[in-house]
């Protein structure tokens, strides 16, 4: 169930990021000196591998049960990935520039902070009065009125924080099993930390 998720969250990040702009026409093809890739074996693990020229994010061929591999590599090209591949594994391998890699990891950063401000503003979550989070987004603190909160629904955005910080590492090439996200809830009239949850483990268990 979790690789499965993470699945889903990967594909919709590489094609949102793909449509909001082409690569940058100032970066060149491989000139031969491109540093050599690893990535013949994933094996359940999410490869992001930085060379000189391009950056190469594999989706292991276990994150991919049940998809059309071949809609799903063509569709990465029509979306602005400079390259899209079926191993022979069975994995997909996406190819973009290092510009193109940096513009998404900035967008993903920009639409985690984007997403955490709105909570904070938003009236549907009513019990939250701050959140505050570390430089890789795999840390949150909600500060919030605990009784209304406990009193509510409110505890469902941070499954969106989760999501948002398990993008962000992902990308920057943290290994699938070691992805940690935790949320602290803190009542912010007296300090105490009353609930801690850690993802993706909450997830599998269906929190």
């Amino acid at each position: 169930m979790k690789k499965k998720l993470l699945a889903i969250l990967l594909l919709s990040t590489l094609t949102l990021a793909a449509c909001s702009s082409k690569d940058d026409a100032s970066e060149k093809v491989d000139n031969g000196k491109q540093e050599e890739k690893k990535t013949e074996e994933t094996n359940g693990a999410v490869a992001v591998d930085k060379g000189l020229m391009n950056v190469e994010v594999t989706i292991p061929a276990s994150f991919l049960e049940g998809e059309d591999i071949d809609a799903v590599v063509a569709e990465a090209k029509e979306d602005g990935i400079k390259d899209a591949k079926k191993n022979a594994d069975g994995s997909v391998t996406y190819k973009m520039t290092k510009a193109k890699h940096k513009e998404m990891m900035q967008e993903m950063k920009t639409n985690a902070t984007e997403y955490i401000e709105d909570l904070i503003n938003n009236e549907d979550f009513t019990s939250i009065n701050d959140i505050t989070y570390n430089k890789d987004f795999s840390k949150f603190t909600l500060e919030v009125d605990k009784e209304a909160f406990e009193n509510s629904f409110d505890g469902f955005a941070a499954m969106g924080l989760a999501m948002s910080g398990m993008f962000y590492q992902l990308f920057d090439g943290v290994d699938t099993e070691k992805l940690s996200v935790t949320i602290d809830t803190v009542d912010y009239s007296s300090g105490e930390v009353f609930g801690t949850v850690n993802y993706p483990e909450a997830f599998e268990d269906g929190e």
